[in-house]
């Protein structure tokens, strides 16, 4: 059936209206070899399940060695580079890194501390956020990287959000997954394939992240 004009400016308006209605949540990370963001694309996906909020997916530069060496600002594959302003319109943030002895990888911890004037604005506070992490072995430093992640999201003011037993993955996991949040175990090649609890409770940290940033967005 031929729509007339009228009919498709009003979808075209309430398209718009819908777009405007929605509040974004930052999924923000670091993937060397694929895994990270394999984690980042199902905790999108569980934030789109939830009505009225969407996923703005970023990532990071990776730091060079070579002082003189520059990224180009545009990555030649994936989402685009975080800036400040994503930070700044986001009302929730999912934040992801492989795990380097333990820690989260240079490039996450690079881009961390160079938020002294979002501190001072205080451009995070009062916003809930979710960490996620892999590794190459059970016993890699999955926990210690979450935790990692967590302490200057801390320092923003931001509300940390775990993933709670009342999950039956994370029971049932024999791979990655922690309390938290959610992790993927790769292996020694670092294969970037999701085990179907890892998908499962990497889209429950998506939804329960846009669910409570939902529940906060509509007592302001």
């Amino acid at each position: 059936m031929a729509l007339g004009g009228r009919d498709v400016a009003g979808i075209i308006r309430a398209f718009y209206r819908s777009r405007v209605a929605m509040r974004e949540i930052l999924v923000l990370y670091y993937s060397h070899r694929g895994s990270v963001r394999a984690l980042a694309e199902q905790i999108a996906y569980g934030i789109h399940q939830v009505p009225g909020m969407a996923a703005r997916v970023r990532t990071v530069p990776k730091v060079s060695t070579v002082c003189e060496a520059l990224e180009r600002d545009i990555p030649a594959d994936g989402p685009p580079y975080v800036e400040v302003r994503d930070l700044e319109e986001c009302v929730g943030l999912a934040l992801g890194s492989p795990t380097r002895f333990g820690n989260m990888a240079a490039p996450m911890k690079y881009f961390l501390d160079g938020l002294a004037g979002a501190w001072v604005n205080g451009t995070l506070a009062g916003k809930p956020a979710c960490v996620f992490s892999s590794t190459a072995s059970h016993h890699g430093g999955q926990e210690s990287t979450l935790l990692s992640m967590m302490l200057p999201l801390l320092h923003h003011g931001m509300l940390l959000l775990g993933l709670p037993y009342t999950e039956p993955a994370l029971n049932a996991t024999r791979t990655g997954g922690t309390p938290y949040g959610v992790t993927h175990l790769a292996g020694p090649d670092g294969v970037p394939v999701l085990s179907p609890e890892e998908i499962t409770l990497a889209q429950a940290q998506g939804r329960r992240l846009a669910s409570i940033a939902a529940r906060l967005e509509s007592t302001c």
